[in-house]
């Protein structure tokens, strides 16, 4: 089978590494790829929101699967796309229609389907131009701190959670204003929940499902937990307060929900559901969806998965998940994100990367990197994913750092505190 990804990041490299262990894969394809996948398959310079030219390379190159990786092109309906094109209808695409991508595309959209479905989640309240007053009156009702959402697509960087109420309401008239653009024109207050967030990942072909293993991802910049938010600074997998109680709890309040609902919706959903899960004292609550794998996560869910990837993905496609088998390393899985100086500020790029051939005992998955000739350089703030799995998550982390020391590009930058919260 011709298999086409699309994405650049650490994501969709590890994506590749997982299905290049396939004996169903054939030909392998990224658009656009980055240094690492172009070890793994063909990179094509094709933007992932170009669906012509997608359109072209998946004819050209006898593409029979694509796979999507980030949120943007489902959300800006490339699975409509194909489903709408004579040449394209019948080839499965694993990620949602636009319509069931709103569930990650719409804040207001998830936390209304939430309440439709009796799915436990956090009191909140819709924001736009017309109703500020109201916003204000129930950000009242609120205890600090206050969480105020971007409805729209924001890069991850849409949530403020501020600790005092004058603050806030300053700040939700900024984001009406066009803080975040489009996607702040619609804001939604969340009453804060205190706990321990986890990511729950489900592959679902719209009326059966496998969960995946569960992660915990690091968001701050900062050691501790501190600093500014980023698009993850490492995972770990699994997550030692996930437990069969708890993870049942998860399944009969949320995922089934969620897929039967979809299904009664008529929401044709193939491909994943990213669960973003707050643990509030051993009881879960859905703090958002995402409609794809999280990265840096997938990086080290990827390393768990025994099974073979492209036959679970063909379960997906021919609507007969639940036949296929989902095999789960045991051990602990983990990734460390190495990331350029200054980010997720202001960052260089193209500095040379060095000593990866050094690297024992770990998979580094590349999230911005690009080749020049001979060379790999740095091509974004998270630069590369240093994945490990041993017998404990201290083993796998030992293995990680260890291997970050050998790796060098200039004014790199990674977390060395990862799992410190799950001592």
């Amino acid at each position: 089978m011709n298999i086409l990804i699309i994405g650049s990041g650490g994501r969709e490299h590890a994506f590749a590494w997982k299905l290049r262990q396939s004996s169903k894969l054939n030909q392998l394809f990224i658009a656009p790829g980055n240094a690492g996948t172009a070890g793994l398959g063909h990179n094509l310079a094709i933007d992932t929101t170009d669906f012509e030219a997608i359109k072209i390379a998946v004819l050209q190159n006898h593409i029979e699967m694509v796979i999507v990786g980030p949120e943007i092109p489902l959300v800006a309906g490339i699975h409509d796309f194909f489903l709408a094109d004579e040449l394209l209808k019948e080839i499965p695409v694993i990620g949602p229609d636009s319509y069931g991508a709103r569930l990650e595309g719409s804040k207001e959209f998830a936390k209304e389907f939430m309440l439709r479905h009796n799915i436990p989640t956090a009191r909140y309240f819709t924001v736009h131009a017309g109703n500020f007053e109201e916003g204000i009156s129930f950000l009242k009702t609120l205890q600090a701190p206050y969480v105020l959402k971007a409805d729209g697509l924001a890069a991850g960087k849409g949530v403020l959670i501020i600790d005092n109420l004058p603050e806030a309401i300053q700040s939700l008239k900024e984001m009406l204003d066009g803080l975040f653009g489009s996607a702040s024109s619609t804001v939604v207050i969340e009453e804060f929940l205190s706990g321990v967030e986890c990511s729950v990942f489900v592959l679902t072909d719209g009326t059966h499902y496998k969960i995946l293993p569960e992660a915990k991802d690091y968001k701050r910049i900062g050691e501790g937990d501190t600093g500014l938010n980023t698009g993850g600074m490492g995972a770990i997998s699994p997550v030692p307060f996930v437990t069969e109680q708890f993870m049942k709890k998860v399944e009969e309040r949320m995922v089934l929900p969620t897929v039967n609902g979809l299904r009664k919706e008529g929401i044709a959903f193939k491909g994943f559901l990213f669960l973003g899960l707050m643990n509030c004292q051993g009881e879960p609550y859905l703090i958002e969806y995402n409609v794809r794998m999280g990265d840096p996560e997938t990086e080290a869910v990827m390393m768990r998965i025994q099974s073979d990837l492209v036959d679970l993905f063909e379960g997906v496609a021919q609507g007969n998940l639940d036949e296929k088998n989902l095999v789960t390393d045991p051990r602990t899985a983990v990734t460390v994100v190495v990331v350029a100086g200054g980010y997720p500020g202001s960052f260089e790029k193209g500095h040379v990367i060095s000593n990866l051939e050094l690297v024992e005992e770990s998979v580094v998955f590349h999230a911005g990197t690009r080749l020049a000739g001979e060379e790999i350089l740095t091509n974004g703030g998270r630069v590369l994913a240093v994945s490990s799995i041993g017998n404990s998550m201290e083993e796998a982390l030992s293995k990680s750092y260890r291997n970050i020391e050998r790796i060098s590009f200039e004014k790199m930058y990674f977390r060395s505190d990862l799992g410190f919260d799950l001592k």
